[in-house]
């Protein structure tokens, strides 16, 4: 069976991958979309393995807080590049990690690391597959959670600079002046 500019499309819109590879995975796969797939998540899997020892010092903060405010979560999620850091891709998963980790009974990354998402993977795998769909080397770096009797409240100052504050009676605008404060 022969490779079809649709067939590219589909898979490009169903893996995220570029053109060249999506079609040089259909065409491996004998234009099989789901054996394609199957492979080109395998292969991402061992890209993932070779991109591991690579420096990823760039990134983001993200913070999830419950609606009553006593709990809140920040993490650091870095990257390769800031290219990276900066799309919407990796805000969308550095936000999940967050609001998995918020809801979760762990101290580690690497429990983390093992913590489902909404989209049923866990963390590690997301973050396999987003390296591969991205070619970088992605890490949950550290997190930090807080629980509070009276409240909790934030401040992000772009991407990489974010403070988490505790308060004994939960008072949001204070929360986010004391946080700018120690931002600043």
């Amino acid at each position: 069976m022969s490779v079809t500019a649709a067939m590219v499309k589909e898979l490009r819109q169903r893996t995220g991958s570029g053109m060249m590879e999506c079609r040089r995975a259909l065409v491996e796969a004998d234009a099989d979309m789901e054996l394609a797939i199957e492979n080109m998540r395998k292969a991402g899997l061992a890209k993932a393995d070779k991109k591991s020892s690579r420096i990823a010092a760039e990134g983001r903060i993200a913070v999830a807080q419950s609606e009553d405010t006593k709990n809140a979560v920040i993490i650091d999620v870095n990257s390769e590049t800031d290219f990276v850091a900066k799309g919407d891709t990796f805000k969308e998963f550095a936000n999940a990690i967050a609001a998995a980790i918020l809801v979760a009974d762990i101290t580690t990354v690497e429990e983390a690391y093992e913590l489902k998402l909404d989209n049923g993977k866990t963390i590690d795998e997301a973050r396999r597959g987003l390296i591969s769909t991205l070619g970088e080397n992605i890490t949950l770096r550290r997190f930090q959670k807080v629980a509070s009797e009276g409240g909790t409240g934030y401040y992000l100052h772009g991407e990489k600079i974010g403070v988490l504050v505790e308060l004994a009676k939960a008072d949001a605008e204070l929360a986010k002046d004391v946080a700018m404060h120690i931002a600043a």
